[in-house]
């Protein structure tokens, strides 16, 4: 692997130098054989498992790595912390893959920094297997995400509640910059750090903006909020609950990021919460559209300074941005809902088509994943479209009806609609079960096998009828918990 690190040259302010701790016995547990070809590891490293996991446990630096420790800070759960930063993670440094792509490798659970605030540094192995798997499935999904590459056991414990063997995960991102990154030298009044900063992240994730001056500032913000929409509509679409949507949790890049309190919407209702740490629902699934906007005010807030010097002057020119996002998220949502019902395109007349079907969905506490693939599969199943119609009533005719208006085949409206309604999504009760056995066990079978369905998840595979049952319980008591 050939590494380079440009976030190095942004200045000894954006991070700290420091190598990972080494661990006693890395083993190598779980390895994205497919996300490796993409990156271009050498065969001799990738067919090495004793190599890989001296490698990815941070026991041996490569050539061309220098690890480091982020600086960022961020609003956690809406309250302002200055100071946060990478205190169990080393990013490693930066590869290039097949197609040229430039992609951040940094390890997960991987030693204390400065940044530490009293941890231990490291990472359970049901978090690190947690990740993995969601990652996994949500790049499956069409959703943008930072990826894992390995999990590796580190042969030591790791104190929580009880204790638990300890592992290292790798994660691949377009970057690791955070709207925390801007915050942590806009709280500083470091405006020549935040230029850098800007100039880095236009270079790396929005070439086109360069050469646009002054104006690049507000471009910027509007290309951010437009990869945010897109990208919370997806999880919307697909009925993933972040559960700590803090501004140092969202990225630049628009990609997702922390996979610890998430989870799966099952029953649908946009109150669902399983995050332990969110007590008072800030991050409900229905939540997010709101907090995404809130977090892109905090960091056009951190840029006005570069914008102009007269701060209302500046706010004069990002406020129209900022007030229009509700209405650019709203018509974005509307259109995937849309597809989601196998509406090519939108009438006003739509809006109650969907706004009825939520409705129905909520007040019937039905499955919201295993609805919509009945309803795409009843396009061609009488036997689905029987059953269908007992299930939703009137509103099932009522859809029938308006699909048809639009003079498409079944099977053209079938395929519109299995591009946005996954088959299968990786349903809470399997996801811990499967994290239960590898932690219990120390083997990953259960994992991969899981895997292997998660990453067809628009198919049907002769495996996936196992993971698509929803609770028996409707998750009534479920909880997730920061991987910490």
């Amino acid at each position: 692997m050939k590494f380079s690190n440009s976030y190095i040259g942004l200045g000894e302010a954006f991070y700290e130098r420091i190598r990972p701790t080494p661990v006693r016995d890395p083993r190598l547990f779980l390895w994205n054989s497919s996300l490796a070809e993409q990156l271009d590891i050498p065969d001799e490293l990738k067919n090495d498992p004793v190599a890989l996991a001296q490698v990815f446990s941070g026991n041996q630096i490569l050539p061309g790595s220098e690890p480091i420790a982020t600086a960022y800070a961020g609003h956690q759960f809406g309250s302002f912390v200055p100071r946060l930063g990478d205190g169990r993670a080393h990013l490693l440094g930066e590869v290039l893959d097949q197609f040229g792509k430039g992609w951040d490798i940094q390890l997960k659970g991987s030693g204390r920094t400065s940044f530490s605030r009293g941890g231990d540094g490291r990472c359970p192995l049901g978090p690190a297997v947690r990740e993995f798997i969601m990652s996994e499935a949500m790049n499956a999904l069409g959703v943008p995400t930072t990826r894992s590459l390995a999990v590796v056991t580190t042969g030591e414990p790791v104190f929580r509640e009880t204790t638990l063997p300890g592992a290292v995960v790798t994660r691949v991102a377009g970057s690791h910059i955070r709207v925390g990154t801007f915050q942590y030298f806009a709280a500083r009044g470091d405006l020549q750090a935040l230029k850098n900063l800007c100039s880095y992240a236009i270079k790396r994730h929005y070439p086109e903006l360069r050469g646009e001056a002054q104006k690049s500032y507000i471009l910027l913000i509007d290309k951010v909020i437009e990869r945010q929409i897109r990208l919370v509509v997806d999880w919307m679409r697909v009925g993933f609950i972040h559960g700590v949507m803090n501004t140092d949790n969202t990225t630049i890049s628009g990609e997702t990021i922390d996979y610890g309190p998430c989870a799966m919407l099952g029953i649908y209702d946009p109150r669902t919460v399983y995050s332990s740490i969110d007590t008072m629902g800030r991050y409900a699934f229905g939540n997010q559209p709101r907090i995404i906007h809130w977090n892109m005010a905090r960091f056009s807030e951190c840029l006005l300074p570069l914008i102009h010097d007269d701060a209302k002057k500046a706010v004069d020119r990002i406020g129209p941005v900022i007030t229009a996002f509700p209405d650019r998220f709203e018509t974005e949502y509307m259109k995937m809902l849309g597809k989601k019902l196998g509406l090519a395109s939108l009438g006003e007349e739509d809006r109650n088509l969907i706004a009825s079907v939520l409705n129905l969905l909520r007040e019937k506490r039905l499955d919201y994943t295993a609805t919509f693939d009945l309803l795409t599969e009843s396009l061609v199943s009488e036997a689905v479209a029987f059953r269908m119609k007992d299930e939703l009533g009137g509103y099932f005719e009522l859809w029938q009806k308006r699909v048809a208006e639009q003079h498409m085949v079944p099977q053209e409206v079938h395929a519109l609609m299995r591009q946005q309604n996954p088959a299968v999504i990786p349903r809470n009760h399997h996801v811990e079960e499967v994290i239960r056995e590898c932690v219990e066990k120390g083997e990953v079978t259960s994992a991969e096998k899981f895997l292997q369905v998660l990453r067809s998840p628009y198919e049907e595979l002769p495996q996936t009828y196992e993971y698509q049952d929803p609770p028996s319980d409707g998750d009534a008591n479920y909880q997730t918990f920061c991987g910490t």
